[in-house]
């Protein structure tokens, strides 16, 4: 009964973000498509309480690819790009700033975490010219499934299923392997968590 009652609220709520969805689509044909999606990111993060968690999962749901309405995204948490999928069961919590990226089932974020869209976003080898004149690259960030992902950790590189990266971690390169715990800045093992069949 409270699972079918949550998933009529979920269904209500994708319908209220349609026109949302509707409009974003109009205005993203219009213009910069990551400009518009960012704004309309930076908008529904306002939303406090169930309401905004609710209708933040259905416009994600809607507006990235293979994303569940099934998820819950914490209060000023905003979104860098449409490319992002986020499975079902994940948490991300308030404040947090997501960038390109694909985040497994069951994965937990901490408030304030900062996933980047890899670490070559902005190129600088060149002195004599400024570094937003000198392009970058962006990457897509795997998240596997049931991970932690601590408080204002600053992930730049893949994260493997089952891993725990502490508070405050910044991962830096992809050494992150199936069932690690790392901190640290930079980010290094300090354990390994027990999983059935290793």
């Amino acid at each position: 009964m409270r699972n079918t009652l949550k998933r009529m609220i979920k269904n209500l709520f994708l319908l209220l973000a349609l026109p949302i969805y509707g409009l974003y689509m109009l205005l993203s044909m219009l213009g910069n498509p990551d400009g518009t999606f960012q704004t309309f990111s930076q908008t529904i993060s306002l939303i406090p309480g169930k309401f905004g968690i609710y209708l933040r999962a259905s416009f994600y749901r809607l507006a990235c690819p293979n994303t569940s309405d099934d998820i819950l995204i914490g209060f000023l948490t905003v979104f860098s790009h449409r490319d992002t999928s986020i499975h079902k069961g994940v948490y991300i919590g308030p404040q947090c700033n997501i960038g390109k990226c694909t985040i497994g089932e069951n994965s937990l974020l901490g408030s304030g975490v900062h996933i980047l869209s890899g670490k070559q976003q902005h190129h600088f080898k060149d002195p004599k010219l400024p570094i937003k004149e000198q392009g970058g690259a962006f990457q897509k960030i795997n998240i596997g499934e049931d991970c932690w992902i601590g408080n204002s950790s600053v992930v730049m590189c893949n994260v493997a299923n089952y891993s725990i990266i502490a508070a405050g971690a910044v991962v830096t390169r992809d050494l992150v392997q199936e069932g690690m715990v790392v901190a640290g800045n930079p980010a290094a093992l300090i354990s390994q968590r027990e999983l059935e069949g290793s």
